[in-house]
């Protein structure tokens, strides 16, 4: 393997290795107290900020059940893509990947169950990037700090994630679906074009 190959090869596994973890279904902190590695540890190297050592793959490897190649990226030869199948959760939640996770900015879709009953705010969780959100069907609930917002279909959040946060659906009797944009601290989408004429940067007419 070519040095640059080497060198895509280990920017790509910070983003990767984030993946993995939300698949687990687990914090930085939860990951620290299995593995004895420390959050901010974890979060330089899911960031990119850090390459991690072969101890510190290993050790992920076996906590998140995952093997090397996956970690890698070499589990799927680049001349067979495949669309990547829906992650699930035992909570009856869907993550679908819309990128192949080789750093910077990534997209997943996900797709929250229908709820009989109003539920729980929302547990929260922090860690280092950015995100951007976008509702396309149902009610979703948006705990942000101390705020608490209900998001409908084409409402667009987007936030600090070091800023406290979860989502849950907001008891549409349906369920909801929406789009995550995630980039490292300081990496975030750029809008390029002005809002059209007479419009404000949401889209709305201003107020007569």
């Amino acid at each position: 393997m070519a040095v640059d190959e080497v060198d895509g090869t280990m920017a790509a596994m910070g983003p990767r290795l984030r993946v993995a973890r939300e698949q687990h279904g687990a914090t930085l902190a939860d990951i620290s107290c299995a593995t004895g590695i420390s959050p901010s540890t974890l979060s330089r190297i899911e960031t990119g900020r850090r390459k991690p050592t072969l101890e510190v793959v290993l050790r992920l490897a076996k906590e998140y059940g995952v093997s090397l190649d996956e970690l890698a990226g070499t589990t799927v030869p680049a001349a067979e893509p495949r669309t990547p199948a829906p992650l699930s959760f035992g909570d009856g939640k869907e993550v679908l990947p819309l990128t192949r996770y080789v750093g910077g900015l990534h997209a997943h879709k996900h797709v929250l169950p229908a709820v009989e009953r109003q539920p729980a705010r929302p547990r929260q969780v922090s860690h280092e990037g950015y995100e951007w959100l976008c509702v396309l069907y149902g009610r979703l609930w948006l705990a942000l700090g101390d705020q608490d917002l209900v998001l409908t279909a084409g409402d667009v959040a987007e936030f600090d994630t070091r800023v406290p946060h979860g989502v849950t659906n907001a008891g549409s009797a349906g369920p909801v679906e929406y789009l995550i944009l995630f980039g490292p601290q300081g990496e975030r989408p750029r809008p390029r074009t002005p809002p059209a004429a007479g419009r404000g940067t949401d889209g709305r007419k201003p107020a007569e």
